[in-house]
């Protein structure tokens, strides 16, 4: 079968292309946006790349289209199939049907960690010799690609909160019907498809729903929310983490390593943990819990963790020139933001950070996170923000941070200032959930220069 994406670039739907591939079909796709990691992936892997959303790509008559959700009604390309009532189906929903159905699908979601989370699950049960398939939001450095199919009974997916497809506003998880859930966290995001926080919760709760009663759950102890969700009806059995009554991490030590404990009871240490920050001990320990219901003991998950090598866009060192850094991150949401940088503070010392920020998902252009910005930034000596097309006032947004801030709307102007403001041991930490117009080569080699 011949199947064309749309969307094909953004981190889900490249790595549904790379399933399928993997499945025997045909691939090729489209996307406005190519950028490096997913667009480099898809060409490693033989994909065809259509930019743009001509009708003219009807011409390659493909079997099937499949339709990502940044997708929308006015998509000349869209607008062509559905007038020319040619089959398509949405990224979730053809996922469902054709990869995950008879398997154990070990599903991660949340606000906040969701990524890295889902790589460390997978690890875990490749290094138990369980060679699972899997599909992350980005790509970890141990497998090299975002997703794989191989004939293990067990398939571990970020399970993604944001809307199916412009034909289907449910949420992308209802659709994998995982045994295992891991809900890491739950605050209010994606204010361009949610109204508020309880919208969010409802769809956590339609998730919960579908979990069968021999699945397990497990759970964020410190977040209310996640406590409301399973408060509405829960029929499956739920572990808590970070909490003295479930699982929990201990405080690390100067070489990253720390315990886990399970309900007060010492379950072993991970050794030379090389994620940074509180946050990333957290999700090592949701992805222990959740290997541990798919039969991996402990202390072969303890092992896995200290052999995890990262996941590219996660405080990934791009480079480093004239003694400056510059590393690279996908967060994007002020929570996020605020444990990078408490990671990298812990990581890095009192070496000065010089945080570059683009505001660039739809909640952050909406300006709904605007006033949790300059706290989320605390940690940084300075802050440049790249303010094109922001739909609020930067400038009076990151006031509070008085000359700690620098906004430009300019790239080139951007990168000069970072440019003359680094020095020797400084870290230049870019945070986007986009390509940022390829700051991160166009800063090394201003440095360099």
């Amino acid at each position: 079968m011949h199947i064309h994406i749309l969307g094909i670039c953004g981190t889900f739907m490249g790595g549904i292309a790379l399933l399928a591939r993997a499945a025997g079909h045909r691939v090729t796709g489209c996307d406005a946006d190519v950028y490096p990691p997913m667009s480099t992936q898809l060409g490693e892997q033989g994909i065809d790349l259509v930019v743009g959303y001509g009708a003219e790509q009807l011409g390659l008559d493909p079997d099937l289209f499949v339709v990502g959700n940044a997708i929308s009604r006015g998509n000349p390309l869209l607008e062509s199939i559905l007038d020319r009532n040619l089959p398509y189906v949405s990224g979730p929903q053809w996922l469902a049907e054709n990869i995950l159905r008879g398997r154990w699908v070990l599903g991660v979601a949340g606000t906040h960690g969701k990524t890295t989370t889902t790589a460390l699950l997978a690890w875990i049960l490749e290094e138990a010799g369980l060679n699972p398939s899997f599909l992350v939001g980005g790509v970890p450095q141990g497998f090299g690609v975002s997703a794989r199919l191989t004939d293990s009974a067990f398939f571990v997916i970020e399970a993604d909160e944001y809307d199916t497809a412009f034909c289907d506003k449910r949420s992308k998880f209802v659709h994998y019907q995982p045994r295992t859930a891991v809900l890491n966290n739950l605050e209010f995001d994606h204010a361009d498809i949610f109204f508020d926080l309880a919208a969010i919760e409802t769809q956590f709760h339609h998730l919960v729903r579908t979990l069968p009663s021999n699945g397990l759950i497990i759970a964020n102890a410190e977040e209310v929310s996640l406590e409301r969700v399973i408060a509405r009806g829960c029929w499956t059995p739920v572990d808590w983490f970070n909490s003295a009554n479930g699982w929990q991490a201990g405080e690390p030590d100067n070489v990253g390593s720390f315990a886990i404990n399970l309900k007060g009871e010492p379950q072993g240490r991970v050794e030379c943990f090389t994620l940074a920050g509180a946050h990333n001990r957290a999700n090592a320990v949701a992805a222990l819990a959740a290997a541990r219901h798919a039969g991996v003991p402990v202390s072969v998950g303890l092992k896995a963790l200290a052999s995890f090598g990262g996941i590219k866009r996660r405080l990934e060192v791009r480079g480093t020139v004239r003694g400056v850094t510059v590393i690279d991150d996908f967060a994007h949401h002020p929570t996020a933001i605020r444990a990078t940088l408490a990671g990298l503070r812990q990581k890095v010392g009192s070496a000065r950070i010089l945080a570059v920020l683009e505001p660039r998902s739809n909640t952050m252009k909406l300006g709904a996170m605007k006033a949790k910005l300059p706290a989320s930034l605390a940690d940084a000596d300075a802050v440049f923000c790249y303010a094109k097309q922001l739909g609020w006032d930067a400038v009076e947004a990151l006031a509070p941070m008085a000359d700690r801030a620098h906004i430009y709307d300019d790239l080139a102007q951007l990168v000069k200032a970072i440019t003359a403001a680094a020095c020797p041991g400084d870290q230049v930490l870019i945070m986007s959930n986009g390509g940022f117009g390829g700051i991160h080569d166009k800063l090394l080699t201003a440095l360099a220069a």
